[in-house]
């Protein structure tokens, strides 16, 4: 029978979860929301020993990967994944970057040893960039007053629904391993994105800022801080993937169809250093 183990029971994991059960797997998981508790070794170890399929969402901490260091004897015949990030790439000045590219080059050099160590453990590693979704995306952001237009010419970002994060991890179940970037086909700056969010809305747009007068978290500040557009091909080719949304514009229709009702539309409220 197909078994599931999943560490970290996240926004992207659980419904990566909620789709393996639909289709009969079993599914254990690590986190609040899930089965078990991550540092319950023995209760860990035996679902580990139970589960055909191994996936982590855990991001690095501490400078290791907390569940490689504490559970990464895998067994020979464990499907095993990693949900990354494209950050492993760095800046590319806006060029495009695919699987073949360098990594460990950018901010995030913790997880770019984390997806290394995974891929030596012959892992699925899946390269996501920023991820949206219902309750996640530029809609709340705009509703709530939390979006920012910022003022940096040719700076554009690669997104990916969380819906296509499912459908790729559940089209390499039966692929080989390796690094797969699940992105959409269209990189766009994020004010793109919020200006659409906008039109949807019938709401006008937050003024165009500096990146100075942003006000912006140091994290929030380090999303601005490289430029790329990340290639879905490999994907595409070798998972016979297909994004369902393959653009911005896609995305944010659906989710205003689906999630935003005209009641949800609040009056914009004081902007915060969030993006």
């Amino acid at each position: 029978m197909a078994h599931m183990l999943i560490f970290g029971l996240g926004y992207t994991a659980s419904r990566i979860a909620a789709a393996l059960v639909a289709r009969g797997w079993t599914v254990d998981a690590t986190g609040s929301a899930g089965t078990m508790d991550f540092m319950d070794k023995d209760t860990v170890r035996r679902a580990l020993g139970q589960a055909s399929h191994v996936l982590s969402s855990v991001p690095p901490a501490d400078g290791g990967d907390p569940v490689l260091d504490r559970y990464g004897n895998f067994q020979d015949q464990q499907w095993r994944g990693y949900l990354s990030s494209t950050g492993v790439y760095g800046d590319a000045g806006g060029a495009w970057v695919d699987e073949t590219a360098a990594t460990g080059a950018g901010r995030r050099t913790a997880r770019a040893d984390a997806d290394a160590r995974w891929m030596e453990a012959g892992a699925h590693i899946f390269r996501l960039p920023g991820i949206y979704g219902p309750g996640r995306s530029a809609l709340e952001r705009v509703t709530q007053g939390r979006a920012n237009r910022i003022d940096l010419p040719g700076q554009v970002f690669s997104r990916v629904h969380v819906d296509d994060i499912v459908s790729g991890v559940i089209a390499a179940l039966d692929a080989p391993a390796g690094a797969y970037n699940l992105s959409d086909d269209l990189p766009a700056s994020q004010n793109a994105v919020i200006e659409e969010a906008c039109l949807l809305l019938g709401m006008e747009p937050p003024p165009l800022l500096t990146l100075e007068d942003a006000n912006l978290s140091p994290m929030a500040r380090g999303f601005y801080a490289e430029n790329r557009r990340v290639a879905n091909g490999k994907a595409k080719r070798v998972l016979g993937w297909k994004p369902r949304y393959p653009d911005y514009r896609t995305g944010l229709r659906a989710l205003k169809a689906t999630t935003m009702p005209t009641s949800a539309i609040i009056p914009p409220q004081p902007a915060s250093s969030d993006h």
